[in-house]
This record gives C-alpha cells, sequence and structure tokens, in this order.
C-alpha cells in the first residue's frame, strides 16, 4: 500500500503538476514542505491536506486511507477499555511482532466477519 506521501505524489504528477506549482496552488506553501508530505517527512494539517484533495480531484477521505499515522487518540482509548488491545500494541511495540504479522491477522479476521 502507497504512504500518504507517495500518493499524494502519483496524483499529482497523473495531473501533471510540478511540485512548485502544486506548492503555489496550495496557497502559497514552500515547494520543499510538499516535497516533506510527499516523503512522508511531514503531514499536512486537515486544511491543508482538504486543499491537497480539492487539487488533485479526490475526496480528502480517499487521501486518509493512505495516512499510516495511529489514531493515538483512539487507540489509548482502546487499550484503557481492554487491556488485550493494550497488550497486542505492546507486543507490536516491543518488536515480537511485526507489521506484517498483524495486517495478516488484521485481514484475516476481517475476511471472517464479512
Amino acid at each position: 500500500m502507497k504512504t500518504l506521501g507517495q500518493h499524494i505524489r502519483d496524483l499529482r504528477e497523473a495531473k501533471d503538476m510540478s511540485l512548485r506549482e502544486f506548492a503555489r496552488q496550495l496557497g502559497d506553501l514552500s515547494a520543499p514542505f510538499v516535497s516533506d508530505v510527499e516523503l512522508g517527512r511531514r503531514f499536512p494539517s486537515e486544511k491543508v491536506l482538504a486543499k491537497m484533495a480539492h487539487i488533485l480531484g479526490v475526496s480528502v477521505d480517499e487521501l486518509q486511507r493512505h495516512d499510516s499515522r495511529p489514531p493515538i487518540e483512539e487507540l489509548k482509548r482502546l487499550a484503557a477499555s481492554d487491556p488485550v488491545y493494550g497488550f497486542a500494541l505492546r507486543k507490536m511495540a516491543d518488536g515480537t511482532i511485526s507489521a506484517d504479522e498483524l495486517m495478516k491477522f488484521v485481514q484475516k479476521k476481517s475476511h471472517k466477519n464479512s
């Protein structure tokens, strides 16, 4: 799966738009900032993400599907409500379970529930 930045870059390039032009259309943001977003070094605010979606002709939801940052508040809430979530997150953070293993489990689980 593509990262948010990769997806933004692919959409921008599909429109044959330069980095500088995209930055200008976003409200005179700097090209280095946009480059950092595309490289995954920085993440846009909700307002900038909405502008990016508009310029690229996609929905904000489409862009957000590629945002790999964990929803911290949701994870905290889950861990507090059920210790199993906290345990699972700790296993992942400790490197006991890999991200690939976790994704395979989630995909298997979601197919069973479909």
